[in-house]
């Protein structure tokens, strides 16, 4: 169900290098939610580090719509970064068994499968 690898680089250099290849692959960086320092600016006791990365395919994303508008609330895709017992590991939740769990239309199967493969690619590019 997921998708995560560790990587020797930085939190920091390993955010930058996803950013780079999301874009590269033509996709977009719709926000990142920095929920580490989040959770610190509230008051917890949060040692880690923690970005999450809204990317989305217009492309892909119009054809998901077209299908079922449901699945508007499965979208963006979200890939992190973030760091666990000093190690920073780059992931995400696998868009085709996710979406395999809200439909079972092959045509949706299809894009996720896309999706999914132009993710893990860039993840594979960044670590």
């Amino acid at each position: 169900m997921y998708y995560v690898v560790e990587t020797s680089k930085s939190f920091e250099q390993a955010s930058q290098d996803l950013e780079v290849a999301v874009k590269a692959n033509q996709f977009g960086v719709l926000h990142i939610h920095d929920l580490g320092q989040t959770l610190r600016s509230k008051g917890f006791d949060f040692y880690n580090q923690c970005r999450v990365f809204e990317v989305c395919s217009p492309a892909q994303a119009s054809k998901v719509l077209a299908v079922d508008m449901n699945l508007n609330m499965a979208l963006p895709c979200r890939i992190s970064v973030f760091t666990e017992q000093g190690v920073t590991k780059i992931g995400m939740i696998r868009p085709e068994p996710m979406l395999a769990m809200l439909s079972d239309n092959a045509d949706l199967h299809k894009i996720a499968q896309e999706v999914e493969s132009a993710t893990q690619k860039m993840i594979d590019q960044a670590k």
